[in-house]
């Protein structure tokens, strides 16, 4: 090694020994400007104008980290603009064969959009409460056993029917956003989250409130085989003012949903589970059966102490299911 730093120039005089040319920039910069050999081959292959350039080291040398500087701050180039009339090729990460592309139906497309919309414009809050119902499980077994087979009663026709009584009771809750108004529904219209084939529908409830639950346990069925067969008309689907997405018989505990717009609420009921809970017994506790249910807000037209007001009082009269039959 030469000892010598190539960060800084010679002195004038001094003997240089030869060097293979550096490579030419598209300017060439002014030799008086003071700059060691390294920025100099820097500022050529970076395309930077050294004259531009405020020096960092002694007597006003031009260093390479004054290039590497320059080079950061300085903004790329934009790309060319892409032919509108070519549409953009997304490479694949798995090799051809390794999956099925499945179009998408016309049903898919509008959950999709609906949903999308729903997450991107809708203030989503969200409020969990346990729900006892060793109750309700009793008084559904007695008019089960009393039916003769007419009917068959649902945790969900329960659910129903005290969700249409809490939005009567509660009707900020039965109410939609309407830009320049709120508009509070006299009558519980509730859908009902169905899977199918082609995706999930929502088949509606009509004045759930005015209904009984044999009525309501005719009328979910009657909507269930349509939705499963695609006979669904647009009037038994499209509307409501209310919805509840039950995944409890699939085993799960406990989620959070995504608003049906326009509505402003949706319950999300989870798997019924036992618990102990604490008791003043001899043993100190009790086996409860306990269901969670989140309630889903827009927080646009519910806000969080009318949310937890319904649910309060959809509550009570699931833990005193006889306050439904009156």
């Amino acid at each position: 090694s030469s000892g010598i730093n190539a960060e800084w120039p010679l002195r004038p005089g001094a003997p240089v020994a030869a060097s293979p040319p550096s490579p030419t920039p598209d300017f060439a910069p002014d030799s008086r400007i003071l700059a060691s050999p390294m920025a100099r081959t820097l500022a050529a292959r970076k395309g930077i104008d050294l004259s531009k350039l405020a020096s960092s080291g002694p007597d006003g040398v031009i260093r390479a980290a004054d290039i590497e500087a320059a080079a950061a701050a300085t903004p790329a180039a934009a790309p060319p603009a892409a032919d509108s009339s070519v549409l953009p090729v997304t490479p694949s990460l798995q090799p051809d064969g390794s999956f099925t592309e499945i179009p998408l139906t016309g049903m898919r497309k509008a959950i999709a959009k609906r949903l999308t919309q729903s997450k991107q414009e809708v203030p989503h809050y969200y409020l969990t409460i346990d729900i006892a119902i060793d109750d309700l499980l009793g008084v559904r077994s007695k008019l089960n056993a009393a039916a003769d087979g007419e009917y068959k009663l649902s945790v969900t026709d329960f659910l129903i029917k005290a969700c249409s009584k809490a939005l009567v009771d509660v009707p900020e809750a039965n109410s939609q956003w309407a830009e320049t108004s709120i508009k509070q529904f006299h009558n519980a219209d509730i859908s009902v989250a169905v899977a199918t084939d082609s995706g999930l529908i929502t088949p509606i409830v009509f004045t759930a409130n005015k209904k009984g639950l044999q009525q309501i346990n005719t009328d979910m069925n009657d909507l269930k085989e349509k939705a499963v067969s695609g006979k669904l008309q647009p009037h038994e689907f499209q509307g409501g003012t209310f919805t509840i997405s039950n995944l409890g018989m699939m085993g799960i505990d406990h989620f959070t949903a995504v608003i049906n717009p326009p509505q402003s609420c949706i319950l999300a009921v989870g798997s019924p589970a036992k618990k102990l809970v604490p008791a003043d017994n001899e043993k100190g506790f009790n086996v409860q059966t306990t269901m969670s249910v989140s309630l889903s807000c827009d927080h646009r037209v519910v806000d969080g102490a009318v949310g937890a007001k319904w649910l309060a009082k959809l509550k009570s009269y699931l833990e005193n299911p006889l306050k439904m039959l009156l």
